[in-house]
């Protein structure tokens, strides 16, 4: 399921300096997870900018999770 969501996260070089964002849309997905983080909810940003879907807000976590994914950490020697 979480590909499908996947699908709705673009990056283009000529939208928002190629940062990924929701559809081709002037939304950075660094925003909606701010937004998020600050104690906004879903409901909240949908009606602050109703050219998103409820879907783009799950796509912009699925893509956070997906990047902090890893499979090992190695520490680097100072």
């Amino acid at each position: 399921m979480s590909e499908n969501l996947l699908q709705r996260i673009t990056l283009d070089p000529d939208i928002c300096h190629g940062k990924p964002t929701i559809r081709h849309m002037r939304y950075p997905v660094t925003m909606v997870l701010d937004l998020l983080s600050a104690g906004m909810t879903a409901d909240e940003i949908l009606a602050d900018y109703p050219a998103m879907e409820e879907a783009d807000v799950r796509a912009c976590l699925a893509y956070a999770a997906r990047l902090s994914d890893v499979k090992s950490i190695h520490r680097v020697l100072a």
